[in-house]
């Protein structure tokens, strides 16, 4: 079945950097865009960073573009996710998700496949 499994989370200082990682499974992950989601306690869902099947087109939500990179390698199934410059306002649990189309005008609700979750916390 359709599998896609985070890692990376953790409590980071302001300024800080993260890595997450995401492995996919279960379907033909180089026919699929991927991304990233947020949520904090109290927020609706956002969106936060995709990438297209090739790789060779990046979204990224105005508040994290040119501190976040994301980045797939279709030879592994795998998507990442760097973030730099960290700050509290970046705590949140963060989904990996998977669909034809992802990108930031594209509603939640639509988006086909998500991960479980791994938690981020900015604080010092």
């Amino acid at each position: 079945q359709v599998q896609l499994v985070e890692s990376g989370g953790g409590l980071v200082q302001p300024g800080g950097s993260l890595r997450l990682s995401c492995a996919a499974s279960g379907f033909t992950v180089s026919l699929y865009a991927m991304g990233w989601f947020r949520q904090a306690p109290g927020k609706e869902r956002e969106f936060v960073a995709s990438i297209n099947r090739s790789g060779d087109t990046t979204y990224y939500h105005d508040s994290v573009e040119g501190r976040f990179t994301i980045t797939r390698d279709n030879a592994k199934d795998t998507i990442e996710l760097q973030m730099n410059s960290l700050n509290p306002e970046d705590t949140a649990v963060y989904f990996c998700v998977a669909d034809l189309i992802v990108v930031p005008s594209r509603t939640y609700r639509a988006i086909e496949y998500w991960g479980q979750g791994t938690q981020v916390t900015v604080s010092s």
